[in-house]
């Protein structure tokens, strides 16, 4: 039988080697992110013997109107925080969303850009896609998880959740978490990614830089969720999508990796019992 003082150190031991386990990840969580972010300073710094054509003026005229909208939307959300979201709501978000991503879209395809091209839908193959998403993904959730911890200690962790996350916990329908599920897995990576990473900072790097394209993006995409306890987490998530795009050079890796994060989200709030274990 073991003297008491073992089993004490027996219990500790398994807690001192996931502490050990997780700073290492955080450590290398780090080293990640910040490996990327010198590898694309380096490769700005190198002459491109063919340059890709770049957002002009009309483009940042059509960029600074979607800021404008963004900015009256949060304003309008901040004004009116009691005004929850509906399954309608949603679907009409939705279809509107949709409609001016269509718009961008063939507003380019008319001033002559090749969309495929410039956002290097088939620059990488599915399966190196997902495999970068995923590894990107673990790689930023220690920094998302730092600024959350840091977010609640300084402000409080507040006891509202953002509008979808309180639909789909309290949705009462398999039918209603279905499509709350394909709205966050499948059409808001797409919509989001191509309106924040491919258009709104293609924009913003054209005239600012990347360094305040990637933070300024973020800003923009942390804010138009209108949500204060999520907005430096937020902030940091959007600019691992963005380093993300920009490393690879494929839109389609920061739409894989918000896919995937939106999907653990979702398990996590549809089985709380697992997360908390």
């Amino acid at each position: 039988m073991l003297p008491d003082g073992s089993l004490a150190a027996f219990g500790a031991a398994p807690s001192f080697v996931l502490n050990v386990f997780f700073a290492l990840y955080f450590l290398v969580s780090i080293y990640v992110y910040i490996s990327l972010s010198r590898q694309i300073g380096a490769r700005t710094l190198e002459p491109s013997g063919s340059p890709a054509r770049a957002f002009g003026l009309p483009e940042a005229i059509l960029a600074a109107a979607l800021v404008v909208f963004l900015l009256l939307n949060i304003s309008a959300s901040i004004s009116h925080p009691s005004v929850e979201i509906s399954t309608r709501n949603l679907l009409a978000n939705l279809l509107f969303t949709m409609f001016v991503v269509l718009f961008i879209a063939a507003f380019l395809r008319l001033r002559g850009f090749d969309l495929s091209s410039l956002a290097g839908f088939f620059k990488i193959g599915f399966v190196r896609t997902l495999g970068i998403g995923i590894i990107l993904l673990l790689a930023a959730y220690p920094l998302i998880s730092l600024a959350s911890t840091l977010t609640q200690r300084f402000f409080g962790s507040g006891s509202s959740k953002q509008n979808i996350v309180e639909l789909f916990s309290g949705s009462q329908t398999i039918e209603q978490r279905i499509m709350i599920i394909v709205f966050a897995v499948a059409i808001a990576p797409v919509v989001e990614e191509f309106l924040f990473r491919f258009f709104l900072y293609g924009v913003i790097k054209r005239y600012l830089g990347g360094f305040l394209g990637i933070t300024v993006n973020a800003l923009l995409f942390a804010a138009a969720h209108a949500h204060f306890p999520s907005f430096v987490p937020l902030f940091v998530l959007g600019s691992c999508f963005t380093i993300a795009y920009e490393w690879s050079g494929s839109i389609l890796v920061a739409m894989t990796m918000h896919s995937l994060f939106n999907s653990v989200t979702l398990v996590a709030l549809a089985f709380p019992e697992l997360v908390s274990q």
